[in-house]
Formats: structure tokens, sequence, C-alpha cells
């Protein structure tokens, strides 16, 4: 079963046999393989885009994949900000796009504010 997997690799070998599983991302259903990351299975579809950066708009997906930049962000049955690259993929989870956070307060003076004061 390929579906955008590299199953043979020229240094680690052959993949693993494992068995499949159904998860739902943003209400398609989609295949992994049990034991990989949510983002393992997601490029493994063909999905790259995670969630969109909370000022530009600006799509994001995998970067590090090691946890630290936190930029993989997605819900997971119900509960937001999981880590894809750490998480493991299950039977019937219900993964959606990352929700955007909300931006951090700004204070302006009021020297600086449209219409003075």
């Amino acid at each position: 079963m390929t579906f955008g997997r590299i199953e043979l690799h020229p240094v680690l070998g052959k993949l693993p046999d494992a068995p499949l599983i159904e998860v739902v991302f943003d209400g398609q259903r989609l295949f992994g393989l049990e034991g990989e990351s949510i983002a393992a299975t997601l490029l493994a579809n063909g999905i790259r885009k995670l969630r969109v950066q909370e000022e530009s708009d600006n799509p994001r997906g995998i970067y590090c994949n090691i946890g630290h930049c936190m930029e993989c962000r997605v819900s997971v049955d119900g509960f937001s900000g999981i880590r894809a690259c750490m998480t493991p993929v299950k039977e019937g989870m219900t993964i959606s796009s990352g929700i955007k956070l909300p931006l951090p307060f700004r204070h302006t003076p009021p020297s600086e504010r449209s219409g003075g004061a």
C-alpha cells in the first residue's frame, strides 16, 4: 500500500508492517498506520496545511517535526493545540485544522491613538 509513503528507504530499509487504521481530518476519511504520528498520516495522505498563522493567515504545516516549533498544532477529539508531530494516530480519531490562537493584547499609549486624547 503506497499512498505517499516511502516504503523502501535506502538507509532505513523496508517500512515495518503495521495495521491500517482510519481517522477523520476536517471531515475527510483518511488511512494511516498504527503507531505513526498524526503528522505522518496527514503527510502520507497529501495534507500539508494544518493551520493558518494568526497574524498573516499564511498556511502552516510540519516544520521541525520534533515538537519544538508548535507549527503543527491541530485539534484532536475536541482538544486544541495538539502537536501533530508528537501525537500517535489512533483508530477513529477526529482531527481538525488548528484554530487560530488569540493575538496578545497590544497597549497603545494615548498619545499614539488616532483621534488624540
